[in-house]
């Protein structure tokens, strides 16, 4: 599992590269969390197109980052969600309350 993190303006860009399940999940949360305070930022925008393989422990990370940020007034949304990824956040009803761009920079355009 690698992380790259960007800052465009007040939105925090993240690009998870690799499997995002229960080994990884815990790790990515702590990253993502830590740079969201570090940075006083409440816009995220998650990047999955270099995620390869998600469990349920992924819908949690994303979850959790929304119920964060929401009690920050702040947004999120996803970006670059591969078919199995995809078809995992419908099955889970993500999608209801967390938006799907083709891309970050439409992402960066619309949060």
């Amino acid at each position: 599992m690698n992380l790259e993190f960007e800052v465009k303006v007040d939105k925090l860009i993240v690009s998870i590269k690799g499997e995002l399940d229960h080994h990884s999940a815990e790790e990515v949360r702590n990253k993502i969390d830590d740079r969201l305070d570090r940075d006083g930022l409440n816009k995220l925008i998650m990047d999955f197109s270099g995620v390869s393989f998600m469990d349920s422990s992924g819908i949690g990370v994303v979850i959790g980052r929304y119920k964060k940020l929401n009690l920050r007034k702040g947004s999120m949304c996803i970006t670059g969600a591969t078919d199995l990824v995809k078809r995992v956040f419908e099955l889970s009803g993500l999608f209801k309350i967390v938006k799907l761009y083709g891309s970050v920079e439409e992402a960066i355009e619309n949060i």
